[in-house]
Parts: C-alpha cells; structure tokens; sequence
C-alpha cells in the first residue's frame, strides 16, 4: 500500500464530543492497474444518499449512515451492530485528486483513485 496509507484514527470533534458516536471501520480491498487505484469498501446497510466520500488536503475519508428499514418496528433480536462506519486513509501525492470518482453498488463503495499522468507507465519510441 505505497499510495495509500492506512490510517485508524477515530478522533472525537472538538466541538460536539457527546454527540460524536463510535464507528465501525468498513473492510477494504485495493486493487491497482496502470492507471488507477481501485479502492472497495464493504458498508452493508449503507445507500447512496447515507453515503460521504471527503477528500481534505491527502486526506480521504469515508463515511456511511446506515438507516433502519422499518423505523416504526420493534427490535425483537440483532446479530449485527448497529453502528455507522467511518474509514480514513492518506492518499499519495502521486494520486491525482481532482480526478477522484466513486460509485455505490450493492452495499460496496468503489472510489477509482488515478493516477497522475507523470507517474503513469508509458511507451517510449525509439526513433532512428
């Protein structure tokens, strides 16, 4: 993982640290091709619209809400843990940041990270 460090801080804000629940740390893979990391975080229960992808600085942040799919219901029992998930890793200068996208499939998020053209493998013609 040369351009993409892990990190596992959980810090609590400043500003509201009553309010600053306990998260748990999704699974990933990262997979690397040519031109691009691909990063792919596990969040069951996660959707889109509970979904925040923050880039500050080097910084990558991912952050999903799970929602309950009958608020109105009883817990009656629970194997899973309810809490959200929050994952925070720093990202290589090499990595080119205004190109970050990501998309959510099946409680999967995939965060293509490319790389910069300069640090792209490339052909070289020989000439003569």
């Amino acid at each position: 993982m040369n351009a993409i460090a892990k990190l596992d801080r959980r810090e609590v804000s400043e500003q509201e640290p009553a309010k600053c629940p306990s998260y748990l740390s999704p699974r990933v893979n990262i997979v690397e091709t040519q031109t691009a990391y691909i990063l792919e975080a596990e969040m069951p229960g996660v959707n889109k619209e509970c979904l925040e992808v923050l880039l500050e600085g080097h910084e990558l942040t991912l952050v999903g809400r799970r929602t309950s799919d009958t608020p109105d219901a009883r817990l009656i029992y629970r194997e899973t843990t309810p809490k959200n998930f929050r994952r925070v890793f720093v990202l290589d200068p090499t990595i080119d940041t205004a190109k970050i996208d990501a998309r959510m499939e099946n409680g999967v998020l995939f965060v293509h990270l490319p790389k910069a053209e300069k640090v792209r493998p490339r052909k070289i013609t020989i000439s003569g």
